[in-house]
Order: structure tokens, then C-alpha cells, then sequence
């Protein structure tokens, strides 16, 4: 029985092959090609994952303060607005005494001429107590109007270099230094900011009386118009006297940065 069970053993090829296949090192192609796309997907797959922790702490780190600095009720009703360009070529009053020296010692000396540049906003406050709306007897309605408002805003002011054909700013460091001779003080450019707002308050009133029934004709066709969306057809306007004019002036900031 020995002899025939060896010789069975020995004539068994079929498994013994494929375990000496395994055991002299050579796989199969198909297994090989399969353990190479594992490992690449396994790859992917990681760094896939380490780049959405590492988003994931970057967008973590990152924290946003929002803040309110100041809020107010307008209750305005702006009805007019004027923008206006002036070029200064000749000094008069309203610059004051060292803004026209400034000014004369600029333009007739360096051959400059000034480019000055602001608007007038037209406002009425309709929280004033002049403001009132009346039903009249005969029909319709009377709107009583408060005195305007004016905001004048220098939105810029520049010098034309008539001789470089170039524009500078009109605080320019070195028109300044060559003006005073010297060192220019903060309380010297505070002087010519100054006296920037008088001249544009000076231009805006004469402005301002000329375009008086120009801005009330606005106004009357502005809440005519709101009037009829309620119903009302029939209106009539009366205006407060002006009286002195109400006026701020304010700067913009590249007019004042030398």
C-alpha cells in the first residue's frame, strides 16, 4: 500500500505547482495589477483626507468682529443737489489773509491755477416742528415746509502745473515748505483747510440764493408725487422763510492730504 500511495503523491502536480509558484516569488499578473490599484486609491484617499482636516483647522483659526460705531435717524428729504468745478486764477476776499497769500504766491509765482471742486446738498428736516400737513376747507391739502438745509462737501482741491501740464495735490509738502520759507506746521495746513471751508461757504450762499426756486419746485413735485400715491391730487406748499442760511461744510480726505 505504500508504494502506490508515494506514487500517487509523486504523479500530484496540479497544487504542488502552484505553491511552488508562490514560494520561488512570482505572482500571478492579474493579482499584482489589482494590489497596485489598491494602493494607489488607498494613497488618494489619505491625502484626500488629510487636506480636508488641515482646511478644516485653517478655517477654525479665523474669527471676525463686526461692530456698529454709530447710527442715526436722517429723517431728511434731500431735494436738490449742485456739483461745481472752479478754476482759480485770481485770489479774492473770501480766502482770508493767508490763504490768499498762499494762493497769490502759488498761482502768480509757480504759474498754477486752482481746480476747486464741491457740491451742495439740499435737505429739509421734516422732524422740525415747522413741518406740518393741513386739511383746508375748501378740499385738499396744505403742506407747511421748514426752512432748507445745506451740506456743502469740498470733494477736492488741486493746482494745474501750467508749465509740467501735470496736476498736484494743493498741500503739496514742497509748494508749502517753499511758501513759509521753512518748516510747515500742522497749525499752518489747519489755516489753509480753514480757510478752504470759508471760500466754499462764501460760494455756496451766492449758489444758494440762485437756486432757491429751483430746489422748492423739487420739493413740490417730489411729494406731489407721493401725495398722489395716496390719494391726494389736491396740494399746495407753503415755505418757511429762510432766514440765515444753515449750513455745514466738511472736507473730503484726499483734499486735505498733502
Amino acid at each position: 500500500m505504500l508504494p502506490c500511495s508515494l506514487d500517487r503523491l509523486v504523479s500530484y502536480k496540479g497544487p504542488s505547482e502552484s505553491f511552488a509558484s508562490l514560494g520561488s516569488g512570482r505572482w500571478p499578473v492579474g493579482a499584482t495589477v489589482s494590489v497596485i490599484i489598491v494602493a494607489v486609491l488607498a494613497a488618494g484617499l489619505a491625502l484626500a483626507l488629510l487636506a480636508l482636516i488641515r482646511s478644516r483647522k485653517a478655517r477654525s483659526n479665523i474669527t471676525i468682529h463686526s461692530t456698529i460705531q454709530h447710527m442715526r435717524s436722517i429723517g431728511h428729504l434731500s431735494v436738490f443737489k449742485v456739483y461745481t468745478k472752479e478754476i482759480v486764477t485770481q485770489m479774492d476776499h473770501t480766502w482770508g489773509d493767508f490763504g490768499t497769500k498762499y494762493l497769490r504766491w502759488v498761482i502768480s509765482g509757480r504759474k498754477m491755477a486752482m481746480i476747486f471742486e464741491f457740491e451742495i446738498d439740499f435737505r429739509y428736516d421734516l422732524r422740525r416742528p415747522e413741518f406740518g400737513i393741513r386739511e383746508l376747507s375748501a378740499g385738499g391739502y396744505g403742506i407747511d415746509m421748514p426752512p432748507c438745509l445745506h451740506e456743502v462737501h469740498i470733494r477736492d482741491i488741486r493746482f494745474y502745473d501750467e508749465q509740467q501740464s501735470r496736476f498736484l495735490p494743493w498741500l503739496l509738502p514742497d509748494l508749502l515748505s517753499g511758501f513759509v520759507g521753512g518748516r510747515f506746521t500742522e497749525a499752518d495746513k489747519n489755516r489753509l483747510v480753514a480757510a478752504a471751508r470759508g471760500h466754499a461757504e462764501q460760494q455756496a450762499k451766492e449758489l444758494i440764493e440762485n437756486l432757491q426756486s429751483e430746489v422748492q419746485n423739487s420739493a413740490k413735485a417730489t411729494l406731489q408725487s407721493i401725495s398722489k400715491a395716496f390719494g391726494a391730487s389736491d396740494v399746495t406748499f407753503d415755505f418757511a422763510p429762510q432766514g440765515q442760511l444753515e449750513m455745514t461744510v466738511d472736507v473730503a480726505e484726499k483734499a486735505v492730504s498733502g
